[in-house]
């Protein structure tokens, strides 16, 4: 996983899984093994949570290797398990990302696979098609494959080959040489001069220990240098790099105001207002132009669990659970994923969080959207766990969805993605730098954008419905045999 991680290395992992389960594990075995699969690889590359809850980061643990526990006792033993137990931990894992509490998508196969040969996939089926392939190309190597029987049988004395093994293996081969020609959007012929500006400042804060004010001005003051010369289309702030309780008519709207005139281009900023009285909050995107217009404007809709919202208040304040550092939930947008500039450019806007869900940035290119902007906030996450892993979401979703990608944070990292995956630049962390590039605008869908992951997870129902059936029959058939003659 990002930080750490070098893509054979998720392979090498299931290699081992399958290893410890072997062909016919007891149920206990079961049970342990996949259980420890998935609750270790929860607590290692999930533990920025500490700093959102360590209560949380444990629970989260258990759950989720639950969920790989259970894939591990539905999942055939013998022969058939080459194909079944791919698709079983797969599917744990299509669960993970959208339940509880709308999911946790972090920490996927897919991040650890961006710079591997399986990235270009994710047109065709997205990360949960590439965490499929590093499962069934896992348990293959080390299950009862024919294409490395030495292999095999080193683990496996006496086992012998299994063609689904062959059929799953030849599979990923197509898969790859596939998305080498499948379609990934086309250019318009049209671009977007943009500048991403990253105020700095210390990374490991919260707004307890930051006034927002400080964040305001920092970026304000890298605004600032930028030269008006440039003839930029547009300027991008960071999520909630603005806290006030009403933004149109404030004075940080007349000082945005003041900028986007010397400029000459309208500034995308990123505000948390009060809502409900001040007992709620809401964290939005919105553009202002020139002239001091507020032209547009997206509110976050998938909202960070134990971050932004605390799912079950009230059942948790009972229990004595310490709740001070989230005083007041933010408040849910409804609106679609996209945000339209003065021109009648569409841009998908996917705040933070959000960017971790690929249905989300989707769906803001369904409707038109010819890039993808990521304004974020990951100043109070101490380290890089979380940085990197959404650097490795945002070139994801470049690839899935054939757009370039721009994200920008208040103390890093800042990157601009083409629609290829590639990060063309990325700030460090903590410093003030403004980043300032040509994005290209795009249109024409990948098969991804039009499929989503419906039709992946049926096809790995039926699959995993089709080995635990054949692997039954054949035990069936098997234990129906009469005995040999003497």
């Amino acid at each position: 996983m990002p930080p750490w991680g070098f893509w054979p290395l998720a392979i090498i992992g299931v290699i081992l899984f399958e290893v410890a389960l072997g062909a016919n594990p007891s149920r206990r075995d079961r049970m342990l093994l996949g259980f420890l699969f998935g609750a270790s690889w929860t607590y290692l590359g999930m533990f920025w949570m500490i700093q959102l809850t360590m209560p949380g980061y444990f629970i989260a643990g258990l759950v989720y290797g639950g969920y790989h526990l259970l894939a591990a006792l539905i999942a055939p033993s013998g022969n058939w398990r080459v194909i079944g137990r791919p698709a079983a931990h797969t599917l744990a894992e299509a669960l993970r990302f959208s339940f509880p509490f709308g999911g946790v998508p972090l920490a996927s196969l897919g991040m650890s696979q961006v710079d591997g040969p399986f990235m270009g996939t994710a047109r065709i089926g997205g990360v949960i098609l590439i965490t499929w392939i590093v499962m069934q190309l896992g348990f293959a190597l080390a299950g009862p494959a024919p294409g490395v029987p030495g292999f095999a049988r080193r683990f496996r004395p006496g086992a012998s080959g299994a063609p689904h093994g062959a059929i799953a293996f030849l599979l990923i081969v197509l898969l790859v040489v596939v998305a080498a020609v499948a379609p990934r959007g086309a250019t318009t012929g049209e671009t977007l001069r943009v500048a991403a500006v990253q105020g700095g400042g210390k990374q490991g804060t919260s707004a307890l220990d930051v006034p927002s004010i400080e964040v305001t001005n920092r970026h304000l003051d890298a605004t600032r240098l930028i030269d008006p010369d440039l003839d930029l289309d547009l300027i991008i702030w960071p999520e909630n790099t603005i806290d006030t309780p009403v933004f149109a008519g404030s004075t940080i709207h007349d000082a945005i105001t003041v900028e986007a005139a010397r400029l000459g281009a309208p500034i995308a900023v990123g505000i948390t207002e009060e809502r409900n009285e001040g007992t709620r909050r809401i964290n939005s995107q919105v553009i202002v132009t020139p002239d001091g217009d507020i032209t547009a404007r997206y509110d976050k809709v998938r909202r960070v669990p134990f971050g932004e919202y605390v799912p079950l208040r009230g059942l948790l304040e009972a229990v004595g659970a310490p709740l001070d550092q989230i005083g007041r939930d933010a408040v849910a947008g409804t609106g679609p994923a996209y945000i339209d500039l003065p021109d009648g450019t569409r841009l998908s806007v996917v705040i933070s969080w959000e960017i971790f869900f690929a249905g989300r940035v989707r769906e803001g290119v369904k409707e038109g959207a010819e890039a993808i902007l990521n304004p974020t906030n990951g100043a109070s996450y101490t380290g890089t766990i979380v940085q990197t892993q959404q650097v490795a979401s945002s070139r994801l979703r470049a690839v899935e969805t054939g757009r370039w990608v721009v994200q920008t944070a208040p103390t890093g990292f800042s990157a601009v993605i083409d629609s290829d995956g590639k990060v063309l630049q990325r700030t460090a962390v903590s410093e003030q730098k403004v980043l300032i590039d040509e994005i290209e605008l795009r249109d024409g869908n990948t098969w991804y954008t039009n499929i989503g992951d419906g039709p992946i997870i049926f096809a790995l129902l039926l699959t995993l419905a089709a080995s635990i059936w054949f692997s039954s029959d054949r035990r069936n058939r098997a234990g129906a045999q009469p005995p040999a003659s003497a």
